[in-house]
């Protein structure tokens, strides 16, 4: 078995105690591959962000678990020759699994050195919920590793999760899931969604720039829960903003994606003044990855070395990581 702090690893303990305190939020980026990678520590140690790197189960399946492990070595490996040369302070690095969906899953991934887990037991009734979750809790902390739990269910599509439409957590039971489980953390529904298609047009409005408005997050279901479970650290899923000039890119260059509408930039970071200070973003690096790899392919058709392709599509991710960071998590400076 490794453990985590042998790979240079941390948990998401004291990364969230900070974050509530300083009213930001950490960003949890999922990633599949090297240059995914190779952006996401640049980007953090660059902007002197904390960083939690996510895996799901079929980026595990994807890359092997083996592979993994290693690749969350290097990436502290990376990270601390970036801060070397550049004169700038490590980061706290934590790998962590996206909706675990089973207590063998999140077993697993524990023993092979991730330093925090999530187990989504949300699809269950609430009592067999808390009975999952309270098991991998138990398996977890005995090696320090933190859990993430989840109440609530979110609507869309990302890897293996798949839910038709949302439910929005009920403030009355957190207090109760939070105790009988014994969770670090808890991921909640207030109206964000997994994937890109987040809103069609007809779902939203449109301003005077014709810019189209999707529903407004629940703040008011976010307000009760932090007056229940005061300073508890809070996590919210399926936060991309699904920017518009990342679709065009991928349009304009062959690609089809249908018209969708993420969640406002704004809206994440008014989020981020609770007790939110776990936020996901998977989609939107999907979709500048995307873009810059089709407009290589458009513009240099002959092409087929990787390194020319998936080099500008990582400097694509860098730039996007950099400005979550900076301008939306407000995580930039708080290593």
């Amino acid at each position: 078995m490794a453990h985590y702090k042998e790979l240079g690893l941390v948990n998401t303990r004291e990364m969230f105690k900070k974050a509530v305190t300083g009213k930001f939020a950490v960003p949890a980026y999922n990633f599949n591959n090297m240059e995914q990678l190779q952006a996401i520590i640049t980007a953090c140690t660059e902007t002197q962000s904390p960083v939690i790197l996510q895996v799901s189960s079929g980026a595990r399946k994807y890359a092997n678990q083996t592979l993994l492990k290693y690749m969350g070595q290097g990436a502290v490996e990376m990270m601390k020759d970036l801060a070397r040369s550049k004169s700038l302070k490590e980061i706290p690095i934590a790998l962590h699994l996206d909706h675990g969906d089973t207590f063998e899953l999140a077993k697993s991934c524990i023993e092979s050195g991730f330093s925090s887990v999530m187990i989504d037991a949300s699809h269950h009734p609430y009592d067999e919920n808390v009975k999952i979750t309270r098991e991998v809790v138990e398996f977890a902390h005995k090696h320090d590793v933190t859990v993430e739990g989840e109440l609530g269910v979110l609507a869309g599509i990302e890897d293996d999760v798949v839910a038709e439409k949302s439910t929005y957590t009920h403030p009355h039971e957190v207090e109760d899931f939070v105790k009988r489980t014994g969770v670090d953390s808890l991921a909640i529904s207030i109206g964000t969604s997994h994937g890109a298609n987040k809103f069609k047009p007809e779902q939203c409005t449109k301003n005077a720039d014709g810019i189209y408005i999707p529903p407004a997050l629940r703040f008011d279901i976010l307000d009760e829960i932090e007056k229940r479970i005061p300073g508890f650290p809070i996590v919210l899923h399926g936060s991309s903003s699904v920017p518009i000039e990342a679709v065009k890119l991928i349009n304009s260059n062959g690609g089809a994606l249908k018209d969708s509408v993420g969640i406002p930039e704004e809206q994440i970071r008014r989020a981020t003044q609770s007790s939110v200070c776990k936020v996901n973003i998977d989609s939107d690096g999907r979709l500048w990855m995307t873009g810059a790899i089709r407009k290589v392919f458009t513009e240099k058709p002959a092409e087929f070395d990787p390194r020319k392709y998936l080099g500008p599509a990582r400097d694509a991710l860098t730039l996007m990581y950099k400005h979550k960071n900076q301008n939306v998590l407000g995580s930039a400076g708080q290593a």
